[in-house]
């Protein structure tokens, strides 16, 4: 069976996280802790990076960082994972939900504004897939109407938007380094802050409330309690473990890029012939091949799709049931307009195995069992 995943392992990880044993230091924001926060800020072009426990935790320090209170309202996509939205409903926030484009399943920029009520606070931008939402649109209303924007980067380590790194374009972004995801710390995150009046703030809520991060600097003779915060870092071992996928990032970014352009060129002919629908990456945007799917006609045609794929030893996988359909989504949120394509398009959407160090004889059995599977259930 070849698996939907394999998180990645370059070779030097262990000798990186026994460094970090042998050096005493295991705990957070140490050497390796403070190396992949420079080497993000450096690669991405932003003025400050701390890595986190999590995506999820990133995305709770943007809520918390842009204010959200009891009563506000977060605009968001409904195809995205139950992080995005819990997140703000830590906060107090009401979710609302909004329909996504069929072409890239990312949030539609044009049904933000018809969302935005005065009690709006924040729109989220979850890039799917490594693609970019449409920033210039949404920081153009978020502008005219004072809104934060967060950036659900989470599977965009490595994507660009028009020359700009995502994570790097909103007030806030969030990075995830799950073992789903093309770079990984196991569980592990981190949080791009675009303007710097938010450093300190975000440094006293990452260190349990502490003006730790001053003391360690010299710039404060002790720490102490100073507001609200949390733990949010992550153990050395982890950030030692990530510095090394690092140091190969280019390299792993290639790997899957080869993987992904040899299933597109191989399923093109599918889609011209009417037989799936492939992944739609538009000008502007650069992708990391987090993922590769493919749309089929419907949830029938998906479910036998992917029986079919397992009995040829494929893996593959669907993604996100829609949170407004939730049961926590109803509890927490509202769907704004009409859900015109986030259940339908959901429904179709199908993930082919992707990961760093996918041969090519496996990419061919994939597409090969890909092309016999949709003949059967033709």
């Amino acid at each position: 069976m070849i698996p939907f995943n394999i998180p990645p392992y370059t070779g030097n990880e262990l000798d990186c996280v026994r460094e970090a044993i042998q050096e005493h230091k295991i705990c957070g924001d140490g050497r390796f802790t403070k190396q992949c926060n420079h080497w993000l800020e450096q690669r991405f072009g932003s003025q400050k990076v701390l890595l986190t426990t999590s995506g999820t935790t990133a995305l709770e320090m943007a809520a918390l960082l842009c204010g959200v209170q009891p009563g506000d309202e977060v605009i968001l996509s409904s195809y995205t994972f139950s992080s995005t939205a819990t997140a703000f409903v830590q906060a107090g926030a009401q979710l609302v939900f909004v329909d996504i484009r069929p072409d890239t399943m990312n949030i539609d920029e044009e049904k933000i504004e018809a969302a935005i009520t005065p009690r709006t606070k924040v729109i989220v931008a979850m890039h799917y897939a490594g693609v970019a939402c449409e920033m210039d649109v949404i920081m153009e209303i978020a502008a005219r109407y004072h809104l934060k924007v967060v950036e659900d980067a989470a599977q965009g380590v490595m994507s660009t938007y028009k020359g700009k790194a995502l994570g790097t374009i909103g007030d806030f972004g969030c990075f995830s380094f799950h073992e789903t995801k093309n770079y990984s710390m196991g569980e592990g995150g981190a949080l791009l802050i675009r303007d710097s009046e938010y450093n300190e703030k975000a440094e006293i809520l990452r260190e349990k409330g502490t003006n730790r991060s001053k003391f360690f600097r010299g710039q404060v003779d002790k720490y102490t309690w100073v507001d609200y915060g949390s733990s949010y870092l992550p153990s050395e071992l982890n950030a030692a473990y990530l510095w090394a996928q690092l140091q190969q990032a280019d390299e792993i970014n290639e790997d899957r890029m080869r993987s992904w352009n040899r299933y597109y060129k191989a399923l093109k002919p599918l889609e011209n012939a009417g037989k799936l629908e492939l992944q739609k990456i538009p000008e502007g945007c650069v992708h990391n091949a987090h993922m590769f799917y493919v749309k089929l006609k419907n949830l029938e045609e998906r479910t036998a799709f992917i029986a079919g794929m397992r009995e040829r030893g494929v893996q593959c996988v669907f993604h996100y049931i829609p949170l407004h359909s939730a049961p926590a989504g109803k509890k927490f949120g509202r769907f704004e307009g009409i859900d015109c394509f986030t259940t339908k398009e959901s429904e179709r959407l199908c993930r082919l195995p992707l990961y760093y160090g996918l041969r090519e004889n496996e990419t061919a059995q994939c597409i090969k069992s890909t092309i016999e599977t949709l003949n059967a259930v033709d």
